[in-house]
C-alpha cells in the first residue's frame, strides 16, 4: 500500500517535471550516441523547426556539433546560425555530454541572440562600412594599407585621393536626396574594374580614398586613373534630374612618396588641391612643389585664424555715384587685412580660405560691427541717406542659421534699412530657399538686395525674370572699354532693358576711364556706376581727414582722381572682392 502510494506521487512528480521541461523559454533538447533526439522542449521545436511552424531548416551543422561535442566528452559552448531562405537566427548554445543509466546522452541548451546578433552586426558595419554607399570605411583602408606596409620587402602601391567638384552647389541645386544618390552612383562607377586587393573607402561626405595594390609603375596608375575619369564624364540620371559630376583626383605612391599611411594621405591630399586649383576633375601625382605650397597655405591658414582672433581686419568704403549728376547715392563696405607688418592685404588673398575655413561668417559680423561703430563718420563722408553694401558669399546666403543671426545683427543696429546685401546670382538659382524663405526676412526690415558681379556665374535672362532683387550690379568684365565692344554693348543693352522692366536698379561696376562713362551717359539709361574713375576705396582713418560733408563737398569728392591718388593701382589686382 505505501509502496502504490509512493509509486503514484512519484508518477506525479514525473509529469510535473517533464511540462517544466515542456514549458522552459530556454530551449532544451537531448539526444543519445547516435544523433537521436530523446526529448525536444516546445521552445527548442520552434528554435530549430521542427514544430511545423515553418519548413524544415538544415540541421546538419548542429549534428556535426552534436557529434563533436559527444566524441570530445567536454562541453561546448557555440553560436548556431540557422538559415531558413533570407531568414537567419542565431542560437548561442551550450552542448553538454553526460552519462546516465548506462547511456551517452548529450544535453542541450539554447537561448535565441537573433536580435542582439543582429544589433552587433549593425553596431559593426556603422564601424566599419559606411551606411550610404556600402564602402569600407577609412579605419578599414588604413588598417588594409598598413598591412601591406609591415610586409617585409612590401609591393608597391598608390593611395588616390578623390573629392566630388562642386558638390555644395550639387546639393543645393538639386537637393540632398538627390546628392546622396550621386554619391551612390558615383561610387559605383569608381569602384568598376577593381582587382579583388584593391579597396575604394568613403571617408567623408564627398572624399574617396582608392588604394590599388599592387602596381608596376606610375604609368600604370596614371592610365587607370584616366579611364576612371572619363568614366565620369556620362551623365548621372537621377530621378528625374540629368546632373554632371567631375572629381579632382591626388595620388601618392609607396614608397616614393612617403613610407606610412598618413604620410601618404596627406600628400595625396595636397596633390588633390592642387587640381581643385588648377580646374578641377583630373588627376596630379604628388611632388615636392606641392608640399612647400602646402606649408606655405598653412601659413597664410595661421595667420588669418589670428587675425580674425586679433580684429586686424579692416573696411573700406567704395562709393556708388549717380553718373549723371555726380550724387552718391551708396557706399560699398569692403573688407581689408592688415599682416602682421602692417601692410593691407586686398580680399583676393584670403576670402576664398576664409570660406573655406568656415571663418567667413565671423569675418561678416566683424564687418557690420565696424560699419556701426564708425556710422557717424560713414555719414558726414557719405550722407545719411547713402546705403550700405556688405556682401555675403553664397554659401553663407543659403545657411539659415548664419542669415536668420546676420538679419538679427541688421535689425540691432537701429536702422536696418540703410543697408544693402550683396549676393552673387548663384545664391538665387540653388535650390537652398535664398528667395523663397530668406530673402522675406530681410525684406521686413527694410533691407535691399543686390546681385553682384551679375554675368561671370549661373545668370541668364531667363534666371534673372525669377530673381527678386532690388539691385543689379554688372561685372567689370562688360563694363572694362565698353566703347570699343559692340558685343559687351548687346549684352549690357539686354541686362539693363530686362533689369528696367523688373524695377531693378543698374549699376556699372570697374568703371575706370571716361571714354567708358561717356559712352554709359550717351548710349545707355544706367544712371548709377562704381569704381576707380569716381573714388578708390577709403579706408576709415582717411574718413576722418575728410570735411563734414556738403553738397559741394560731396561732388568734389567723387570727382575724378587725380594722377597722384590713382598711382599703385593696376588693372590686373582689382580693387573689391
Amino acid at each position: 500500500m505505501n509502496d502504490n502510494k509512493y509509486f503514484g506521487a512519484s508518477e506525479a512528480e514525473l509529469g510535473f517535471l517533464k511540462e517544466i521541461v515542456r514549458m522552459l523559454p530556454a530551449g532544451l533538447t537531448v539526444q543519445d550516441a547516435h544523433g537521436e533526439l530523446l526529448l525536444v522542449n516546445d521552445a527548442a521545436a520552434a528554435q530549430l523547426g521542427i514544430d511545423g511552424s515553418r519548413p524544415s531548416p538544415d540541421l546538419s551543422p548542429r549534428r556535426e556539433a552534436c557529434r563533436q561535442a559527444l566524441s570530445a566528452g567536454q562541453p561546448v559552448v557555440t553560436e548556431e546560425a540557422i538559415h531558413n531562405g533570407a531568414a537567419r537566427q542565431v542560437l548561442l548554445t551550450t552542448h553538454r555530454p553526460v552519462r546516465l543509466a548506462g547511456r551517452e546522452l548529450l544535453i542541450s541548451a539554447s537561448s535565441d541572440i537573433t536580435e542582439q546578433k543582429n544589433f552587433e552586426d549593425q553596431l559593426f558595419r556603422s564601424a566599419y562600412f559606411d551606411e550610404l554607399t556600402g564602402l569600407p570605411s577609412r579605419r578599414v583602408i588604413e588598417h588594409h594599407a598598413n598591412g601591406l606596409l609591415a610586409r617585409d620587402g612590401g609591393e608597391r602601391f598608390a593611395l588616390a585621393f578623390l573629392d566630388v567638384d562642386n558638390f555644395k552647389h550639387i546639393n543645393d541645386y538639386y537637393g540632398h536626396a538627390v546628392g546622396d544618390a550621386l554619391l551612390v552612383e558615383l561610387s559605383k562607377r569608381l569602384g568598376r574594374d577593381l582587382r579583388d586587393s584593391d579597396m575604394l573607402s568613403r571617408i567623408s561626405g564627398d572624399e574617396f580614398l582608392l588604394l590599388l595594390s599592387p602596381i608596376q609603375s606610375q604609368k600604370e596608375v596614371a592610365e587607370f586613373m584616366q579611364s576612371t575619369l572619363e568614366r565620369l564624364t556620362a551623365p548621372f540620371f537621377i530621378d528625374t534630374s540629368e546632373v554632371f559630376a567631375s572629381t579632382s583626383v591626388g595620388i601618392s605612391l609607396y614608397p616614393d612618396h612617403g613610407r606610412s599611411f598618413e604620410t601618404l594621405r596627406q600628400n595625396a591630399d595636397i596633390a588633390m588641391y592642387r587640381i581643385k586649383n588648377d580646374g578641377k576633375g583630373s588627376a596630379a601625382f604628388f611632388d615636392s612643389s606641392m608640399e612647400r605650397e602646402a606649408l606655405a597655405r598653412m601659413k597664410v591658414e595661421q595667420s588669418l585664424r589670428l587675425a580674425i582672433l586679433e580684429k586686424r581686419f579692416c573696411c573700406a568704403f567704395q562709393s556708388k555715384v549717380d553718373i549723371r549728376t555726380q550724387a552718391v547715392t551708396g557706399i560699398e563696405a569692403l573688407v581689408r587685412l592688415r599682416d602682421d607688418e602692417g601692410v593691407i592685404q586686398a580680399p583676393g588673398s584670403f576670402i576664398n580660405l576664409a570660406s573655406e575655413l568656415g571663418l567667413i561668417d565671423e569675418l561678416t559680423h566683424l564687418v557690420l560691427a565696424e560699419i556701426v561703430k564708425s556710422i557717424d563718420l560713414i555719414n558726414e563722408t557719405f550722407g545719411a541717406e547713402a546705403t550700405i553694401s556688405i556682401n555675403v558669399a553664397a554659401k553663407q546666403a543659403g545657411n539659415p542659421e548664419f542669415m536668420r543671426s546676420f538679419a538679427q545683427a541688421l535689425d540691432d543696429t537701429g536702422f536696418p534699412s540703410r543697408f544693402m546685401i550683396e549676393v552673387t546670382e548663384d545664391a538665387f538659382v540653388a535650390k537652398n530657399h535664398f528667395q523663397a524663405e530668406i530673402l522675406p526676412t530681410f525684406r521686413k526690415l527694410g533691407v535691399g538686395i543686390s546681385i553682384d558681379d551679375f554675368g561671370i556665374g549661373y545668370s541668364s535672362l531667363s534666371a534673372l525674370a525669377d530673381i527678386t532683387a532690388d539691385e543689379i550690379k554688372i561685372d567689370r568684365s562688360f563694363i572694362t572699354d565698353i566703347h570699343k565692344r559692340p558685343r559687351s554693348q548687346g549684352i549690357l543693352r539686354a541686362i539693363e532693358s530686362l533689369s528696367e522692366a523688373l524695377g531693378m536698379t543698374v549699376i556699372a561696376e570697374g568703371l575706370e576711364s571716361y571714354e567708358e562713362l561717356a559712352y554709359l551717359q550717351a548710349a545707355t539709361k544706367i544712371r548709377y556706376a562704381q569704381g576707380y574713375y569716381f573714388s578708390r576705396p577709403i579706408f576709415l582713418e582717411e574718413l576722418k581727414l575728410v570735411t563734414p560733408i556738403s553738397s559741394e563737398a560731396r561732388v568734389n569728392m567723387v570727382s575724378r582722381p587725380t594722377q597722384q591718388n590713382r598711382q599703385g593701382y593696376s588693372r590686373a589686382s582689382g580693387y573689391r572682392r
